[in-house]
């Protein structure tokens, strides 16, 4: 019985060397991702509160579609800026903005991109940088098939701006770029940080938990007494 005890300490002396590294790394970026709130890591504290404005009273819209044309699977209806706005989504989720007269809307310029920020983030009026991101190429911190104007602040935070809806996609503060990066090393995933289900990261998960087993067992083990000098 001994030999088989001392045969289990040895193996999970092996183990854990070999778990102890992605037992650091998991504990390390859950400690970063816990560091600060959810709400604070979405940027949620930067957008400022929308009110939505009612529909003057009757309000008639009017959009003609083409004949087989796409179909449509959603619409919504904004008062937004004095104006109203129609949007429709269709079946490949693409999107299409038109005003109360049915006429469609071009996509939203850079211009436009600049004072939805600054009328919508905290901050959003000291703008870095703006550039087009495409679809098909998204960068890491936006990571949705989203044509989208990035609009870079002064403080770092990227607002995405799609520019087919017209509307704030997301909002990535320093942190969250930061906690995006240490969810990535939690799931062993730094290139995209979204793959949750790969060998390596099971591998690990299944060698950690035998680790653990191991030392479970361990702990009934029977020390023998010190001999007193």
């Amino acid at each position: 019985m001994d030999s088989f005890i001392n045969r289990f300490a040895r193996w999970h002396v092996w183990l854990g060397w070999l778990a102890g590294v992605p037992l650091l790394f998991w504990t390390l970026s859950g400690l970063v991702m816990v560091a600060r709130p959810i709400e604070e890591v979405r940027g949620e504290h930067l957008r400022r509160e929308h009110v939505h404005s009612p529909l003057p009273a009757g309000s008639e819209i009017a959009i003609r579609l083409p004949e087989g044309g796409k179909p449509v699977v959603s619409t919504s209806t904004e008062v937004e800026q004095g104006r109203v706005i129609t949007r429709l989504t269709y079946a490949d989720e693409s999107v299409e903005r038109y005003d109360a007269e049915g006429r469609k809307l071009a996509p939203f310029s850079d211009v436009e991109a600049r004072m939805l920020v600054a009328r919508e983030i905290v901050g959003g009026d000291r703008v870095a940088s703006v550039r087009l991101t495409d679809a098909d190429a998204p960068p890491i911190d936006f990571r949705r098939p989203v044509t989208a104007w990035q609009v870079v602040l002064a403080d770092g935070t990227h607002v995405y701006v799609a520019r087919d809806t017209g509307e704030i996609a997301a909002v990535r503060t320093r942190w969250w770029r930061v906690f995006d990066w240490f969810w990535g090393l939690h799931i062993m995933d730094l290139e995209t940080r979204e793959d949750t289900h790969h060998p390596l990261l099971i591998g690990f998960a299944a060698l950690s938990l035998v680790s653990t087993l191991l030392g479970l067992v361990l702990l009934f083990r029977r020390r023998k007494p010190r001999a007193s000098p």
